[in-house]
Order: structure tokens, then C-alpha cells, then sequence
């Protein structure tokens, strides 16, 4: 089973953009952005099971000026609008 999840990063002021990259260049990252808010960054993550989770979770808490990490486990999905009309389109 398939495990999809957010994680959101705080990190070191200044250092977003370094550390975003590194986040998107690792296995398991959908995409990662900087955002504005409470915190700095966000990751969407896939992973084969929760072990693979908490591996990566370890992985990324390791990366310097990372200070914490908050984790959201996906329990069901919806596809926007605009994702569900290119699928019809794609099928013609």
C-alpha cells in the first residue's frame, strides 16, 4: 500500500531555498515548495510503506538548519477539477 504524506519544514532563516533543493533531490519527493506562513517549507512525499516514512523523516531531520518537522499522512484523496478533465481528454 502506497503512503502519501506532507511533511513541513521550519528551517534557518536564509536558508529556504538550499534547503528545499536538497529535500526535492531526494528519493520519495513528489515536489517540495517554499511557502509562506508558519512554515517555510512543504513536501509531498510517496513511499512504499511506513517504514520508508520514518526513514526518510530521519534523513531529511539530519539536514542542516532544518529545526522541525511536521508530519501529515494523507487518508484520502481527491482530484481537482482540472486533473479529472485532462484524464477524460486523455481517454478520447
Amino acid at each position: 500500500m502506497v503512503i502519501k504524506a506532507y511533511v513541513l519544514f521550519k528551517v534557518n532563516s536564509g536558508t529556504e531555498r538550499e534547503v528545499c533543493k536538497k529535500i526535492a533531490d531526494l528519493n520519495n519527493v513528489l515536489d517540495a515548495s517554499i511557502i509562506y506562513g508558519e512554515y517555510d517549507i512543504i513536501a509531498r512525499v510517496s513511499v512504499p510503506e511506513l517504514t520508508h516514512l520514518n526513514d526518510f523523516l530521519d534523513k531529511v531531520r539530519s539536514i542542516p538548519s532544518v529545526i522541525l518537522t511536521s508530519t501529515m499522512i494523507v487518508a484520502q484523496e481527491y482530484k481537482g477539477k482540472e486533473k479529472r478533465e485532462l484524464n477524460v481528454q486523455s481517454q478520447k
